[in-house]
């Protein structure tokens, strides 16, 4: 009779990061439900913001940035999902802007598309502490990279160099041009992160490093075509502006959360029993 093989810390650590990762979809989708019920069907995932499921909707948000960070790994995909990790709060506390009728009750003085009422004031705290934290963190960062000598110096480096950039851009962006970082923010955000999060599965299906199976990689695959496809026409009617009938900005978002949740499936099953549960 063979003796049980137990789990260690970090094992059961990583899978319940990566699961909890998948649970956050599951959290935004249930408050996106709950609210519908209350505000009808919105136009996006993102006005969301101003219904009852806001609370819900950035937490949820700022629970997957910290599991992104603790799971990034290494490699190529460590820039990407770092990079990633910084974009999701900012999903959450830079609101998309909203025109009148839109959101029952909200922005009903929006001729056209803007932050109503003190919606960005909040935006500009939340934006000035996290520039703020993201410096401090930044910071520890270097000190990790000076001191230590057992950790993969390489990809911290080029994490670091990515993360100093996005930052940056970010801090600059709105201390030089307020009025069209509350227009444009949410949009270039979100797309970003989304840009950054399909090629993560990519780097892993065709890495030849890569301990997944065939099915596996088919699966990363997958997830990384669509996510393109669906980013583009995200894109498109966002940019564009074009009527529809269906709300189509909050089904490609429904979409891309469906395979953001998938991609933790896969990463969950792949490396369930790995001794050493980093992402590659």
């Amino acid at each position: 009779m063979t003796a049980a093989v137990l789990s260690t810390t970090a094992e059961r650590t990583y899978r319940y990061l990566r699961l909890g990762l998948a649970a956050t979809v599951v959290v935004i989708v249930v408050a996106i439900v709950v609210a519908s019920a209350q505000v009808g069907v919105l136009p996006s995932v993102s006005h969301y913001y101003y219904s009852p499921a806001r609370d819900a909707f950035v937490g949820a948000l700022v629970a997957a940035s910290l599991a992104l960070f603790a799971l990034s790994g290494r490699g190529p995909q460590r820039a990407l999902l770092d990079a990633a990790a910084l974009f999701a709060p900012l999903i959450a506390v830079v609101p998309a802007t909203v025109v009148a009728g839109q959101v029952p009750g909200v922005g009903d003085g929006c001729d056209s598309p803007c932050l109503p009422g003190t919606t960005g004031v909040d935006a500009d705290t939340s934006v000035a502490v996290y520039l703020v934290v993201s410096v401090l963190i930044l910071a520890a960062g270097v000190a990790v990279l000076v001191r230590s000598r057992d950790l993969d110096r390489r990809g911290l480096t080029g994490s670091l160099l990515a993360a100093t950039a996005i930052v940056a851009a970010i801090g600059l962006w709105w201390a030089l041009d307020r009025a069209s970082f509350h227009l444009y923010a949410h949009v270039v955000v979100t797309t970003a992160f989304f840009a950054l999060f399909a090629a993560a599965p990519l780097v892993l299906a065709i890495s030849p490093g890569q301990s997944a199976s065939r099915g596996l990689r088919i699966g990363y695959l997958v997830v990384a075509g669509l996510l393109v496809v669906t980013g583009i026409v995200y894109l498109v009617v966002t940019v564009s502006g074009v009527s529809t009938t269906i709300p189509v900005v909050l089904v490609c978002e429904l979409v891309a959360l469906a395979l953001f949740l998938m991609f933790w499936v896969l990463q969950t099953v792949q490396n369930w029993s790995d001794p050493d549960p980093t992402l590659i």
